[in-house]
């Protein structure tokens, strides 16, 4: 599936290779709901979510979105109703000083047998096409075990947040092989702009 929308309607292809992160949403960049998030009204962003995507761009990142929206495939909303939430998702992050490049969605079930609905690496797959790069090392930040594993798949960089359902993610993980942990996006982006130049 090729990206859903991009903030200008056209996906930005860096011929220089641009320092891609990559989001997952839901939990990350959003509240996350066990019922869904299934209207722009449900959708609201955690807690300096926001900024945290303003100041990743801020200091050269590419900042795109990564999610599994089986709701779709579910028949709890529609694609229409999908690309609504993220143009209130793409609104909000403008408004604050950020830009999301592209939002790459899988909505298929998970009986659908897709192999972009992650931990399968399909949707990663599709950055690096539609970007004509690699994610080999680069940041991509996740809540749940499937988001760790979908990066490790590709060599990204995976890094778990605390939000969403992190902190039992965590706990599922040995210590040995623990990806990198923060508390929230706010925090990984602290770290990644301290080290990106």
């Amino acid at each position: 599936m090729t990206p859903q929308q991009t903030q200008d309607g056209e996906t930005p292809v860096d011929d220089q290779h641009p320092s891609l992160v990559v989001l997952d949403r839901d939990g990350v960049i959003n509240a996350d709901s066990p019922d869904y998030i299934k209207s722009p009204a449900e959708w609201h962003a955690l807690p300096g979510s926001l900024d945290a995507i303003a100041r990743l761009c801020a200091s050269g990142f590419t900042v795109v979105v990564a999610t599994n929206q089986s709701g779709v495939g579910r028949g709890l909303f529609t694609e229409q109703t999908l690309a609504q939430i993220h143009d209130e998702m793409l609104r909000q992050v403008s408004e604050a000083g950020g830009h999301i490049a592209a939002v790459f969605v899988c909505p298929h079930a998970p009986d659908a047998g897709c192999d972009c609905r992650k931990p399968l690496p399909g949707l990663l797959r599709q950055i690096e096409q539609q970007f004509g790069t690699t994610l080999q090392g680069a940041p991509a930040v996740g809540d749940s075990a499937r988001d760790i594993d979908a990066a490790v798949a590709v060599t990204a960089r995976p890094i778990l947040v605390r939000t969403g359902n992190g902190r039992q993610t965590e706990q599922q993980f040995p210590e040995s092989l623990r990806p990198e942990v923060f508390d929230s996006l706010a925090d990984v982006a602290d770290a990644l702009t301290g080290r990106h130049s």
